[in-house]
């Protein structure tokens, strides 16, 4: 792999980190680049922009973890009803982040979250990759 390639992958990790916090960005449109300029990096791409994007969400799983119980709303009834396995929802617009900040408000055990998040986020990385190559 050359260098542009390695940084191409590195700036795709660090948009699909910050795509998952609650700040805005558009890791998807990353990763349809770096897909559409080294197609040979797929696997790593899938890695690199899932394990992000996980990392980020359980970013915010954390921060809401550290919020009051004051709180409430229909992600948090979500979270409440379905528990972990609504986090394959986490990968959505505006509600993804939602439903991780909820997770982490209701206590749910981090580590199935962050393993419905990963799956959400995989499949819709994937999708992506899919979508470049055709």
């Amino acid at each position: 792999m050359d260098f542009t390639a390695n940084a191409s992958l590195g700036g795709l990790f660090v948009s699909s980190f910050l795509a998952a916090t609650l700040l805005p960005g558009g890791s998807e449109a990353v990763l349809f680049a770096v897909m559409r300029l080294h197609p040979e990096t797929a696997g790593s791409a899938l890695l690199l922009a899932t394990l992000g994007n996980t990392l980020g969400g359980l970013t915010t799983f954390w921060m809401a973890r550290a919020l009051p119980q004051t709180l409430a709303g229909r992600p948090l009834a979500l979270a409440r009803r379905w528990g972990a396995p609504v986090l394959l929802l986490a990968w959505a617009p505006v509600v993804g982040d939602l439903l991780c900040a909820a997770a982490g408000w209701l206590r749910l055990p981090w580590l199935a979250s962050a393993a419905w998040m990963a799956v959400g986020k995989a499949a819709r990385y994937g999708a992506v990759i899919w979508l470049a190559q055709i």
